[in-house]
C-alpha cells in the first residue's frame, strides 16, 4: 500500500507540473567556452542558462562541434602534409562549482563545498566528420576522480544522419543529460543500483549509434559494459564479466510542444564466484516545451532485477524498483532571461526499502555574467523528513 500511495504522489505531482505548464503557457513568441572562443560568439548561441542546451547546441554537438554555416578561421596549422589535420590551438576550458550547504541530516550546522567540482574539459573538430570530446575531473568532492565523459564521435557515417560514439558517456544521455540539469539534487533513479548490482544508468563504457529519420524520429542504440568505469583488472580488462549490456531508445516530436520516448535496457552481470544477476529496464520520458520560457521534464523508471544481491541459490521473486523524476524550468525572458527558476520531484521506490528516496527541491538561479551563476536551493527529503539548503555559484570559463 505503502509503494502504491508513494506511485500515486509521483504521478499527481506530474499532472499538477503538466497543469502548471498550461496555465502559464505564454503567447507564442554539451558545448563549451572552447567553442565560443573558436567561433568568437556568445555561450547563449547553445545554452540558456549555463549548462542548459538549447535546440541549436544540439545540432552544433550532433555536428560533430562544428558550425555547418560557417568555418573557424586558421582552425588546423598549415604542415605541408594534407592528410594531416592538426589543431592550431588546443582547446581547453574550465568549470568551478562552490557551494553552502546546511544539511539537518549531517548534524553540521554548515558546509564549505568550495571547490566542489573543477574540470578541464576539451572537446572538437579533428578532422571532417570525426570529433572527440572528453573532461577530466582535477577534484569531484574532494577528490581526484579522472576522465568521466569520453569519447570519439564519428559523424554522418556513410552521409547519412548516422553517428557513432565510442568511449565513456552516460547511458542516460539520450534522455535527459546529467551533467547539464540546473539543480544541484540529482535525477536520482540514473544513480540507482539496487543491492550489489554495479548497473545504472550513469557511466559506462560502450559504443552509442544514433540516428535521425526524415520524418524527425531519433533512434539510439547502445552496447556497454554494464558494470560503469571500474579500472582495468589483471588481464587489462574492463569488463569485469562476459556479458554486455543493450541499451535502446526512440523519440519523436509532436507538434510544436511535445517530444515523447521510450528507452529500454537489458543485461547481464557477474560476480568474482560467478553468481549472476539479469536486469531489464522500461522508461517512458516526455519534454513538454510550450515557448522558449517553459519546460517541463518528466522520467518514469521501471526495473526488475532477479538477484542483484547474488545469492546462491537465486531468490524466486525478482527484485522491482521503480521512480523517476519530473522537472520544471521557468525562464521569465526566455533565453535572454538572468533569473529564472526551477522545481525537481525525485522519487526512488525500491523492494529494498533502505535504497527508497523521495524528495522535492525549489532553485533559483542567477547570471551574474553569461559565464557565472548563482544559485539557491532548497531540498526536502520526504522519505527521511531532513532538509537541504544550498547556496552557491557555477564558473565557466
Amino acid at each position: 500500500m505503502r509503494n502504491f500511495v508513494k506511485f500515486v504522489m509521483f504521478l499527481v505531482f506530474s499532472l499538477l507540473i503538466a497543469g502548471a505548464a498550461v496555465v502559464l503557457k505564454p503567447d507564442k513568441a554539451e558545448a563549451i567556452p572552447a567553442f565560443a572562443r573558436k567561433y568568437k560568439m556568445s555561450c547563449t548561441t547553445c545554452h540558456a542558462p549555463i549548462p542548459r542546451i538549447k535546440e541549436y547546441g544540439d545540432e552544433f554537438a550532433g555536428n560533430g562541434f562544428v558550425l555547418k554555416d560557417q568555418d573557424a578561421p586558421r582552425y588546423y596549422v598549415e604542415t605541408g602534409d594534407e592528410n594531416l589535420d592538426l589543431i592550431r590551438d588546443f582547446p581547453f576550458a574550465v568549470r568551478f562549482d562552490g557551494f553552502i550547504k546546511h544539511q539537518t541530516e549531517t548534524g553540521r550546522n554548515l558546509d564549505l563545498t568550495t571547490p566542489y567540482n573543477i574540470k578541464l574539459l576539451s572537446g572538437g573538430s579533428l578532422t571532417k566528420n570525426v570529433a572527440y570530446y572528453f573532461y577530466f575531473f582535477f577534484s569531484e568532492r574532494g577528490e581526484v576522480a579522472g576522465l568521466e565523459d569520453a569519447f570519439i564521435m564519428f559523424n554522418d557515417l556513410f552521409d547519412s544522419e548516422l553517428d557513432i560514439y565510442v568511449g565513456q558517456f552516460q547511458v542516460s544521455d539520450p534522455l535527459f543529460k546529467r551533467e547539464l540539469r540546473l539543480t544541484y539534487d540529482d535525477y536520482q533513479i540514473y544513480r540507482f543500483k539496487p543491492g550489489e548490482s554495479n548497473i545504472n544508468l550513469t557511466y559506462d563504457r560502450g559504443i552509442m549509434a544514433t540516428f535521425a529519420t526524415a520524418d524527425g524520429t531519433d533512434l539510439i542504440f547502445e552496447i556497454v559494459n554494464g558494470n560503469g568505469l571500474a579500472e582495468a583488472g589483471d588481464f587489462r580488462t574492463y569488463d569485469n564479466d562476459k556479458y554486455k549490456n543493450l541499451v535502446g531508445r526512440v523519440s519523436r516530436g509532436f507538434g510544436d510542444y511535445v517530444r515523447l520516448g521510450a528507452f529500454g535496457y537489458y543485461g547481464k552481470e557477474a560476480n568474482d564466484a560467478g553468481r549472476k544477476n539479469e536486469v531489464w529496464m522500461l522508461a517512458p520520458d516526455m519534454t513538454y516545451s510550450p515557448s522558449d520560457k517553459l519546460e517541463l521534464n518528466v522520467q518514469y523508471v521501471e526495473r526488475r532485477d532477479d538477484n542483484p544481491s547474488f545469492l546462491s541459490p537465486s531468490p524466486d521473486d525478482k527484485i522491482a524498483t521503480r521512480g523517476g523524476f519530473a522537472e520544471l524550468i521557468y525562464l521569465p525572458e526566455g533565453e535572454r532571461s538572468r533569473w529564472y527558476a526551477a522545481g525537481l520531484y525525485n522519487q526512488v521506490d525500491s523492494d529494498y526499502d533502505a535504497q527508497d528516496y523521495q524528495s522535492i527541491t525549489a532553485h533559483i538561479g542567477y547570471l551574474m555574467r553569461t559565464n557565472i551563476r548563482l544559485i539557491a536551493e532548497t531540498t526536502y527529503d520526504i522519505e527521511n523528513e531532513e532538509n537541504r539548503i544550498v547556496v552557491g555559484f557555477i564558473a565557466a570559463y
